[in-house]
This record gives structure tokens, C-alpha cells and sequence, in this order.
């Protein structure tokens, strides 16, 4: 015989699955001292990049080193990223973080960034891009050797000259509609679609989610002080003129 029992609906909460947008850190070393200086090299200038996003961490890359998480997420909150997860341990290393604090996350899904064939990568492997929202930075003073602009979860546009030294990062798209001679960072959080356009190409460093060319290759004619545009294609980072 079914019987059907009257369930109670709790007055003070509900549990419900949620969908939680993460970065990630592919942990390569356990050396945290030389993680501390390559996250300070890459990020000490941008205090604002991170926004106390939650990170998950995938020990895989890392083998069977030991891991001091407590050390670890302490160097990683300096960032303002919050750890929470880890995924990809040895049973040690995982039992390691947990009773650190932080949750088993085997299942989850990273999504892979495109590979760096030049030199160290230019940013974080993310899970999901963000969403770029349709007002965008809008910079209309020359940006001056030392100086950086930093356009989070969006677009920039730049009204004057990026002279050599300065440096303009994007979560979205970059244009420049004056000559760019400094570094150009654009998809800065891993978005694959952003662009970089500008109306004389003379860049010191450009950068497309991570894949990036410096100028120590040096531009062909066709392009070098031309308006062009750069997209990324597969792992390669296309440039061609904007009139062609």
C-alpha cells in the first residue's frame, strides 16, 4: 500500500543547486615562494584585477609534491581571490586541503586556455569568460610610460596616444584611435572573441587571452604604423589591416 505523508516546507531557507561562475589556478609547483613572485610580477600592479572572485585549484600539474594550503590561501587572498575548491590531488594533497577548508571539487569542468608559445602566460586560466557589458571605458588622455588602465568586465577605448611603457587591459575589446606604442592586454580573463583594433599598430606587446607577440618579432610593412586589427584564430593571434 502507498502512503503519503505530509512533508513541511522550512519558513527560514531553501536549498537549491546553483551555478557559480569560478576562476581557476593550475598549480604547476609547490614551490610557493617562487608562485609568490611570479602572482606578484603578474598581478602586484593590478590590485583591481581580481574582485574577490572564488577560485577552484587544480592540483594536477603539480604531481605528488606536499602543498602548505594554509600558506597558499593565504598568498592567494592577498589577490583578492577566494579559495574554495581543489580538484585533481593526490588522496594526500586532498585530504591536506580539506582539512585546510576547502571543498572536493573533482567534477568540475575547466574550461582549457590557449597555449603560450612565446614566453610566461599573461593571464589566468579562467572557467568561464565573463560577460562584457556594452558601456566601455572610455580613456580620451594619452596614457604615458608607467601608466596602466585597466578595464574589468568590459570594453576600453582609448582616444590618444598608448605611448611606449604605458599599458591598456581588457576583459573585452581594445581600440585605440590613435597610435598604440605600448602593450595591448585585451581578453585579459580569457575571452577568445576580444579584438584589438587601433589606427597605427606599433605595439610594444600585444595579447589576446593569453596569446600574445612582442615586439621582438617585428611587424611586417603591410601592417607596422597601419590601422589594423588583431583577433585570435585557434591558438594564433591574426593581424591584418583594418582597410584592406
Amino acid at each position: 500500500m502507498t502512503v503519503a505523508l505530509a512533508g513541511r516546507t522550512p519558513a527560514t531557507f531553501e536549498i537549491k543547486s546553483a551555478n557559480l561562475p569560478l576562476v581557476a589556478l593550475l598549480l604547476k609547483s609547490s614551490d610557493l615562494q617562487s608562485l609568490e613572485q611570479e602572482l606578484e610580477g603578474r598581478f602586484g600592479e593590478i590590485p583591481e584585477f581580481f574582485d574577490n572572485d572564488p577560485m577552484v585549484i587544480d592540483l594536477a600539474p603539480v604531481g605528488e609534491g606536499e602543498i602548505d594550503f594554509g600558506r597558499l590561501i593565504a598568498l592567494l587572498r592577498r589577490y583578492r581571490v577566494v579559495p574554495v575548491a581543489v580538484k585533481g590531488g593526490t588522496q594526500a594533497q586532498m585530504e591536506a586541503a580539506l582539512q585546510a577548508g576547502l571543498a572536493g571539487a573533482q567534477d568540475a569542468a575547466l574550461t582549457p586556455a590557449p597555449s603560450q608559445r612565446e614566453e610566461q602566460p599573461v593571464a589566468p586560466v579562467p572557467v568561464a569568460a565573463p560577460q562584457v557589458p556594452t558601456s566601455a571605458l572610455i580613456i580620451d588622455k594619452p596614457l604615458r610610460s608607467g601608466q596602466q588602465v585597466y578595464a574589468r568586465g568590459r570594453d576600453v577605448v582609448v582616444l590618444a596616444m598608448v605611448n611606449p611603457g604605458a599599458e591598456v587591459i581588457a576583459d573585452g575589446h581594445i581600440h585605440v584611435y590613435a597610435p598604440l606604442r605600448g602593450k595591448a592586454i585585451a581578453g585579459a580573463r580569457g575571452d577568445a572573441e576580444a579584438r584589438i583594433l587601433t589606427l597605427c599598430l606599433e605595439p610594444e606587446l600585444v595579447s589576446i587571452a593569453g596569446v600574445y607577440r612582442t615586439s621582438e618579432h617585428p611587424l611586417p610593412d603591410t601592417l607596422r604604423g597601419k590601422p589594423a586589427q588583431i583577433r585570435l584564430e585557434g591558438e594564433k593571434l591574426v593581424m591584418q589591416p583594418l582597410n584592406p
